[in-house]
């Protein structure tokens, strides 16, 4: 029985979360940007991510049907 109050009281507050946008304290200031430069970000530019930290998809479709070309590492098993 205690288990499972525990378990439900877990779960609750699992449940709860802020839902609003995050934003500095007040009279508190942002962390320093990266790497010693002089410049203080925005809060939004610090929740930007970076090129590689999420690429873009380049996906070309294939619009008609086509043979495959040799792969040299598609080796029959051993």
């Amino acid at each position: 029985m205690r288990r499972s109050l525990f378990a439900l009281a877990l779960m609750a507050l699992g449940a709860c979360g802020q839902r609003a946008d995050i934003e500095p304290p007040a009279n508190a200031s942002l962390p320093t940007a990266p790497f010693g430069s002089e410049a203080k970000p925005e809060a939004e530019q610090l929740l930007e991510l970076e090129t590689l930290a999420a690429p873009e998809r380049s996906v070309e479709l294939r619009r008609r049907s086509e043979e495959r070309e040799d792969d040299p590492f598609d080796l029959p098993p051993e």
